[in-house]
């Protein structure tokens, strides 16, 4: 198929060519014997005038100026331009010599057949050169233009791409710790057979769904992102028991609103993980608010500063998360102080669910 496109562009493109030179033919034609009567003698000498300007017009464009002006040697160009500037005019004036000569014979008795004089003619030969290397600089720069915007999106293509991959591959981090933790818990309950483990379970299966049928999706309702990072709290509680004192204040006000599955439980579970017992407990504040469009989220745990190196690899990985999926659109802030960590989450212009 590709083929057969290359060669009717290229049958396209000498046809092209064919049609053009039968215009500067005509052109010729018409220039020269402007007020003459003798038809058939300046016909034929046009003819001659042809393959003289074709050569000179496809010497510069396909070879000078591909060769030294496209590629930055203008003093090569300038000198090579002389030169043929030079040897044109000699092979411009044997033509018109060759074709005075040969067209003899057909001028008609008592007329002038040409109306231009010699300079005139060769004035009229470069001022078609100078229309077909226009022709092609205008030519050349346009396809230039239309390679550089298909380079361009070749390479936005490439970038996506490869967002799209580090992108699946943090969900990938993301889910085994998830879950490790989760299970873990459920199994240190059922280690002691207590009756809160049927009800981890059912959260835990809540959880499971979310992850395998919701994460795939680029956006999930925030309600949703919610209501799942709430089970998931539930879960922590009833692992910490008494040890574990966790705030929550939700004001979602726009039900409509989307954001990417799985973007704020790993800074509660890093809450979790990470957090230290201050004073016998492990206090958790979470704060979940939408005005309009914007997210504002803040989580803040206990913990110790002396005991933290940095904020880990989770932190990290859900910051390029961030920067990926809402580039110039979110702020993150993260602050230690002396028994505190803190996370503070903006998101601005999140898309509403639109239904049908």
């Amino acid at each position: 198929m590709n083929n057969k496109s290359g060669i009717f562009k290229y049958l396209l493109t000498i046809i092209g060519h064919i049609l053009f030179w039968l215009v500067i033919y005509y052109f010729y034609a018409y220039f020269l014997g402007f007020g003459s009567s003798n038809t058939e003698y300046v016909n034929l000498f046009s003819g001659f005038l042809m393959p003289v300007t074709i050569l000179i017009s496809y010497f510069l464009i396909y070879y000078l100026i591909p060769n030294y002006l496209l590629t930055k040697k203008y003093k090569s160009f300038i000198v090579y331009s002389v030169y043929t500037f030079i040897v044109s005019v000699y092979v411009i004036i044997l033509s018109i010599l060759y074709g005075l000569l040969y067209s003899e014979g057909f001028k008609e008795v008592g007329t002038e057949p040409l109306t231009k004089t010699l300079p005139f003619i060769i004035l009229g030969v470069y001022f078609v050169v100078l229309i077909v290397v226009s022709i092609s600089l205008i030519m050349h720069n346009y396809n230039s233009i239309v390679n550089n915007e298909n380079l361009k999106n070749k390479i936005l293509q490439t970038q996506l791409q490869i967002k799209d991959q580090e992108l699946r591959f943090l969900k990938m981090q993301i889910h085994p710790h998830f879950l490790f933790n989760s299970l873990n818990t459920i199994y240190g309950f059922a280690l002691k057979k207590k009756d809160e483990a049927p009800e981890m379970i059912l959260k835990l299966s809540n959880l499971l769904d979310y992850i395998l049928y919701q994460i795939e999706k680029p956006q999930v309702l925030l309600t949703d992102e919610v209501n799942h990072l709430l089970d998931y709290v539930s879960l922590e509680k009833m692992r910490f028991h008494d040890t574990l004192e966790v705030k929550t204040n939700i004001e979602v006000s726009n039900n409509t609103i989307q954001i990417a599955p799985m973007l704020l439980i790993p800074f509660v579970e890093n809450a979790f993980k990470h957090g230290d017992i201050i004073n016998g407990s492990l206090k958790v504040s979470i704060q979940i608010k939408t005005e309009g469009n914007v997210l504002f989220f803040e989580i803040k745990n206990t913990s110790i500063k002396e005991n933290k190196i940095n904020n880990g690899i989770g932190l990290e990985n859900i910051a390029k998360r961030l920067e990926m999926l809402y580039p110039n659109s979110h702020t993150l802030e993260i602050s230690q102080t002396a028994n505190h960590f803190k996370v503070n989450l903006t998101i601005n212009n999140l898309t509403q669910f639109k239904n049908g």
